[in-house]
């Protein structure tokens, strides 16, 4: 089983996204893959392969995690680098985005390694070769500017077949109101 742990986005969220996507896909600045839509996420901590021990220590601990319900807000659009392009993203804000984060990875740290530096972003676009990489990198800093109410988080189980990974919640933890 490989699991991870993750923020998903609201549906109505997801189809303004989808939008975003296909106009940046069908200007032909890159060749790759667009995120499906039922796959958007925040991913707080990968955690990988695990036991079935490991899986049952995991829902224990993470029922600990304590803390408020917040805001977050999809930010601007971005690359990790300018250089060398491989992965198209929406960056995530929101102060209770990290605090959620360093609870989770606070309460699992004796199982599993700290994140050395997290990021908080959704992947959008996977990509395979750029094409016309001054266009591409024109529509960083685009601002979608949409806020949404996070009330919950999910362990997920993560299976990557040849098409599509598909993810399986197996287990909700809901935040305090």
């Amino acid at each position: 089983m490989r699991v991870f742990i993750s923020i998903d986005i609201p549906e109505k969220l997801k189809k303004e996204i989808a939008l975003l996507q296909k106009q940046i896909y069908s200007q032909g600045f890159f060749e790759g893959k667009i995120t499906e839509p039922e796959n958007l996420h925040l991913t707080l901590k990968f955690i990988g392969e695990i036991t079935d021990s490991q899986l049952i220590q995991i829902k224990e601990r993470l029922k600990k995690v304590k803390l408020k319900q917040f805001k977050a807000r999809l930010g601007s659009l971005g690359v990790f680098t300018n250089d060398l392009i491989k992965i198209i993203w929406i960056k995530m804000e929101g102060d209770g985005i990290f605090e959620l984060q360093n609870k989770i990875d606070s309460c699992l740290s004796d199982i599993f390694k700290k994140e050395k530096r997290f990021m908080s972003h959704l992947t959008i676009a996977r990509v395979k070769k750029v094409k016309n990489k001054p266009e591409l990198l024109n529509l960083l800093g685009y601002e979608m500017n949409k806020e949404f109410p996070v009330a919950e988080f999910n362990l997920k189980n993560s299976e990557l077949t040849p098409t599509k990974p598909i993810y399986t919640i197996l287990e909700k933890y809901k935040l305090e109101s």
